[in-house]
């Protein structure tokens, strides 16, 4: 999984970084958050001891509206971001993580609204022999996403600013190995913003006015791959394909809504069917039942750029065994390489609890 983690960082941070062709403006933050983990399942409970605390050290790039998108979201920024938590809990050790984030901006310019995607290094995961109390993180590497709401005072003596707010950050391996009950810690932030060239004004470009031009629909093809394990402690790691076909429909510059249809081959689930009906035969799987499932999908695309960020629920229409419920949902992103090809990382849940990180590659025709 190592390959496929890197990937996902390498991915996000070329999504946002790709971008800077017109971009002529930066600045830097750094912020202290002290908080606690949210007990979002009773199982993690014994590892929620004391407040963890860390940090947040950005670099961001200013938007004027050079591509129309910009002028749509009210000229946010773009930039990478590295986290340090002390999760202040001898089992769940410390946290280092490296994103890609956008910033949002909203109530002229004063409330910041950041999104961020990456990985991050745990330094005591799970072991069987020497951590087995640490049942959040099954592996070293993991899968992270934060969130942040500051007010923002830029620039305030000799380009220092002031930023003060909250955050959420999760981690999560994505059931790449068990266990995987992963954490959410809730915090308060406060921090300070730089900007070298906080004397050159420059002016925003006026956003985009014309009239958005009906499309007609779309059909879209995509091959979504990756590897992931039951919550079952040593069952193995197994490879899953998804076959993913969907029509969208554009309604303005920024949304598409999707309907279509998935095929999913998880060999993981074929040793679950085996470990089932052997270890609980009650349940009345005999072990010859089918372990691929197909879904009929609804969705929705927010277009930012290329790079876009996709949400979809589904429901399984053909469902052999039972395995943590019939509804589905995906959160993830697409990156328009070439016009109508893509590339998509995304994360497959049932409500909370993730099934598999999905690599993949795609078509729009």
């Amino acid at each position: 999984m190592k390959y496929t983690y890197t990937f996902l960082i390498l991915l996000v941070c070329f999504c946002c970084t790709a971008q800077n062709k017109y971009a002529t403006r930066y600045y830097f933050d750094a912020h202290y958050f002290y908080g606690t983990i949210l007990e979002h399942n009773p199982d993690i409970s014994h590892l929620i001891t004391q407040h963890p605390e860390g940090v947040v050290l950005s670099y961001n790039r200013k938007t004027y509206g050079e591509r129309p998108w910009e002028g749509w979201y009210n000229y946010p920024d773009y930039g990478v971001s590295f986290i340090y938590q002390d999760m202040q809990n001898e089992f769940l050790g410390d946290n280092y993580g490296l994103y890609g984030h956008m910033n949002f901006y909203f109530l002229k310019k004063h409330v910041q609204f950041r999104l961020g995607q990456g990985i991050a290094i745990t330094t005591n995961p799970y072991d069987r022999n020497s951590n087995y109390i640490n049942n959040a993180y099954g592996s070293r590497l993991l899968s992270s996403t934060y969130i942040k709401l500051n007010y923002t005072r830029p620039a305030l003596y000799k380009g220092i600013g002031l930023e003060a707010g909250g955050t959420i950050i999760h981690y999560s391996n994505a059931s790449s190995k068990a266990p995987n009950n992963s954490t959410n810690t809730f915090a308060f932030t406060v921090g300070l913003t730089y900007d070298p060239n906080y004397t050159e004004e420059r002016s925003y470009i006026a956003k985009d006015s014309t009239t958005f031009k009906n499309q007609p629909l779309r059909f879209n093809l995509a091959v979504l791959a990756g590897a992931n394990e039951t919550d079952v402690i040593g069952s193995g790691r197994y490879p899953f394909v998804t076959f993913s076909g969907y029509v969208e429909k554009r309604i303005g510059r920024k949304s598409a809504l999707q309907l279509g249809a998935d095929f999913f081959v998880s060999e993981f689930l074929k040793e679950y069917i085996k470990y089932r009906s052997i270890a609980f035969p009650e349940d009345g799987i005999d072990g010859t039942e089918d372990y691929k499932r197909v879904g009929l999908t609804a969705g929705h695309e927010l277009f930012i750029g290329d790079l876009s960020v996709v949400t979809q629920v589904g429901y399984y229409v053909y469902y052999p065994v039972p395995y943590q419920g019939r509804w589905y949902n995906r959160l993830g992103l697409k990156y328009y390489l070439y016009k109508d090809i893509f590339a998509n990382v995304t994360v497959k849940s049932h409500g909370a609890t993730a099934e598999g990180v999905e690599f993949g590659m795609g078509i729009r025709l």
